[in-house]
């Protein structure tokens, strides 16, 4: 797993040339990435949401797609729209931002539930449909939302059903105070990410993808990744627990982390570090423990000291 190891740090220094002092959710942006997956980005403006997208598609060199998400906008203004073309006398397909590699739903929550809807096919069936013909979204394709914690007025809730959707969701913070310092030396005539320059190919990407799968993990390990799921949906805090699209998302976010760091087989240790990322947003917790102003990570955090962590021979016999 070198392959992975060497292609995920050249993706991850590329990246901190711009988003300084934030390695943590960097890396997890790449996790998500060789995952497949989608990323739901959390925080208050100007932390540098946007930037981090915008850093993956440069370099990647993949086709980036921006849409700023209103109240009134429509289906048809995420997906695209069929147009009559009045000298062919047939309907052409007019494809919307959807349409591209990397796209950033900037402020997801401030759409209705029926322009957010319009996502689901796009995330989990990787294309969309229009007036009854399907058409394929691009390879790769990651779909990067933000939505910011602090304003709710004009906003609407992501269900449940389209939190699932999201293999992680994290937060960027504000910077140190040395960080932030150089943010500035940094964009005092220019922004860094518009330097940045493609550093891997879509075809490393593709096979790294495909790679990270072959990672293996041990029956005792995705014992412990269902246990850990099944305590969410068992805690006397939590009104809906965690999906097994959940187990699975633990589980493929285990390989890749375990891949990132050069193994070929998945660790506990892995599986606790991206606990909270995949399973923290899919965690609805009851009435009474809002009122505590509880959070669902802090309820991870009891679950992780009450299930026991399995010990043994993680590598495991391949042959088998």
């Amino acid at each position: 797993m070198i392959e992975i190891q060497n292609f995920s740090e050249t993706i991850i220094d590329n990246i901190e040339k711009v988003i300084i002092g934030k390695r943590h959710p960097v890396e997890l942006a790449v996790i998500s990435l060789l995952c497949q997956g989608h990323l739901l980005i959390e925080d208050v403006p100007g932390v540098g949401k946007t930037v981090l997208a915008r850093s993956l598609a440069r370099s990647l060199g993949c086709a980036f797609s921006r849409i700023q998400f209103t109240p009134d906008m429509l289906p048809s203004d995420v997906t695209g729209v069929s147009i009559y073309n009045q000298v062919s006398g047939q309907f052409e397909f007019r494809p919307g931002p959807v349409m591209a590699q990397i796209v950033l739903a900037d402020e997801i929550n401030r759409a209705t539930p029926k322009t957010q809807a319009s996502l689901l096919e796009a995330m989990e069936e990787q294309q969309i449909t229009v007036d009854g013909r399907t058409h394929p979204l691009p390879r790769p394709f990651m779909v990067f939302a933000t939505q910011n914690p602090i304003e709710y007025e004009g906003t609407f809730p992501l269900p449940e059903a389209q939190l699932d959707r999201f293999l992680l969701r994290l937060r960027l913070g504000y910077p140190e105070i040395d960080d932030e310092i150089d943010v500035l030396d940094r964009q005092q005539f220019r922004h860094p990410v518009y330097s940045l320059e493609k550093v891997v190919s879509e075809e490393e990407l593709l096979a790294a993808q495909e790679k990270v799968k072959s990672v293996f993990v041990a029956p005792m390990v995705k014992r412990y990744i269902v246990d850990l799921t099944r305590q969410t949906r068992q805690h006397a805090e939590v009104y809906l627990g965690a999906s097994p699209r959940g187990s699975l998302a633990l589980y493929r976010t285990g390989q890749a982390r375990a891949a990132m760091q050069g193994r070929d087989y998945v660790l506990p240790d892995d599986i606790k570090a991206l606990v909270k990322p995949t399973l923290a947003h899919r965690v609805i917790l009851g009435p009474a423990a809002r009122l505590r102003d509880l959070t669902a990570e802090q309820v991870l955090d009891e679950i992780l000291t009450r299930v026991p962590v399995p010990g043994g021979d993680f590598k495991g016999d391949r042959s088998v």
